[in-house]
């Protein structure tokens, strides 16, 4: 008999009190009576919706239907038949906008709680199983993937399962990309991130990382090292700013750099690591997305003792997950609505010392479809911080468009590819994840790098014909 709870089954947390103060990792997963009492709220839907929101193509409902039967490894085994990264997009996918917004069980109630299911299946291979992994025969054939981030590694990964020889050039010295970088590891802890890519490795994928493309070889130097195809993965790295003054005062970062301080370069167990960060007693993160409350997060278990969300719409406007939202005001972060900065300033010796903002209105949707937020006259005020952190998105690095002659890209720096294959204006080189789309999530660029290893082995293929 199916479960027919309108609510999905408690995930297990730590207690906001203690876990804000702490980079473990918040959410404690399911145990297997409560992943089975989750599977059974599944109805096995013939029409099967939502598979058609995953970007990768998980066969969801067959997966499920193992979890609610006990066979945990075979449920694993389903999910990876399409999903290199599952213990990965468990915990990162935004399912609530993907899968589980076209859940059925959803129309009345919660959706199964898809992502919280795949996360359990691949927690428990990993603490129950060793792998025994077969590296596919190799056809002789050298694919260059320049970027370890989730698209390079799905696309490689899947390259490798087709027997080509797959190198990735990482230009960090940790493969990973934002998964290391920029999600926190109370987020996503990076011995899983590890593991998952060491099972790459086993396959057959060859990663060198310090390997800067565009600077070390550019692609047409790579050409006559024997690769006969490219696949460019290096996401959207370069970060914005909002140009106005004071953002060249010291403790002002851009969220890519305050993240990968903390993150990659283990900053949060200083003095024990020799990466600093100054953080201070308050704390100005700004923008509203995923990135900008993984910044807050972070901020407060540095230390700081008041975190502002400054973003200048409403909270309906809000681009970051509801739950990173939730998770957000629990542990306490204070977040500043409709309200703008202005300027920043500083101290005499050159810190920062408040930052100047004004209250918004909204007005008419602009060209994405929100209400545009509108000053409102005479409503200045000013926050008093030690830091200011923004988060209002990246481009991809103009390196790689730089140094390759007939590449095309928008005018904002994304590379143009063709829809569903990512073949770019130059034959055998194809693209995918931010680097095309801009910052977008970890699923959607491990879909991109699907589609790219399956039109990079057509082409291949065809050429030898």
């Amino acid at each position: 008999m199916p479960n027919m709870s309108l609510e999905k089954v408690k995930m297990p947390e730590q207690e906001s009190n203690v876990r804000n103060r702490n980079f473990q990792e918040v959410a404690l997963g399911y145990t297997e009576q409560m992943a089975k009492e989750e599977a059974e709220r599944c109805l096995q839907c013939k029409h099967k919706p939502c598979v058609m929101g995953c970007p990768v193509n998980v066969q969801i409902p067959e997966f499920i239907k193992l979890v609610a039967e006990g066979k945990f490894e075979e449920a694993y085994q389903k999910v990876k038949e399409t999903n290199a990264l599952p213990a990965i997009c468990g915990r990162v996918c935004p399912q609530e906008t993907q899968c589980e917004q076209l859940c059925v069980r959803a129309k009345k109630g919660e959706s199964v709680g898809i992502g919280r299911l795949e996360r359990f299946v691949a927690d428990w291979h990993m603490q129950n199983v060793k792998d025994q992994i077969e590296k596919v025969p190799s056809n002789g054939q050298k694919v260059a993937v320049i970027g370890a981030g989730p698209a390079g590694l799905t696309c490689a990964g899947d390259l490798a399962k087709k027997g080509y020889d797959a190198t990735i050039f990482e230009a960090f010295h940790t493969p990973g990309g934002v998964l290391m970088y920029g999600i926190p590891e109370f987020r996503l802890p990076k011995e899983i991130v590890k593991t998952e890519i060491s099972e790459l490795e086993q396959m057959g994928v060859n990663i060198q990382t310090n390997m800067v493309i565009g600077k070390i070889y550019a692609i047409e130097e790579l050409k006559r090292e024997g690769f006969e195809a490219f696949f460019i993965g290096s996401g959207a790295g370069l970060p914005r700013f909002m140009n106005i003054p004071g953002e060249n005062l010291n403790g002002v970062y851009s969220a890519n750099e305050f993240l990968t301080r903390i993150n990659l370069m283990k900053a949060y167990t200083f003095p024990n690591t020799d990466t600093p960060v100054r953080v201070g007693k308050r704390v100005a993160v700004v923008g509203g997305g995923n990135v900008a409350m993984d910044a807050a997060r972070s901020a407060k278990r540095m230390g700081a003792q008041e975190v502002y969300i400054v973003y200048r719409r409403s909270e309906q406007e809000l681009p970051a997950r509801l739950e990173e939202v939730h998770h957000a005001k629990e542990e306490g972060i204070i977040f500043e609505l409709l309200t703008n900065p202005l300027s920043i300033k500083g101290t005499e010796d050159g810190w920062v010392k408040e930052m100047r903002c004004a209250k918004m209105e909204l007005g008419e949707p602009d060209a994405s479809g929100r209400r545009r937020p509108v000053l409102k006259e005479g409503s200045e005020f000013d926050i008093a911080v030690d830091t200011v952190i923004i988060a209002i998105g990246q481009s991809p690095n103009p390196l790689i468009k730089s140094t390759t002659e007939g590449l095309e890209t928008h005018d904002w720096g994304g590379i143009m590819t063709e829809e569903s294959t990512g073949k770019t204006s130059i034959e055998g080189v194809y693209a995918g994840g931010d680097v095309v789309t801009g910052a977008a999530t970890v699923i959607l660029a491990m879909g991109a790098g699907r589609e790219a290893a399956n039109a990079i082995d057509e082409y291949l293929r065809g050429k030898n014909v």
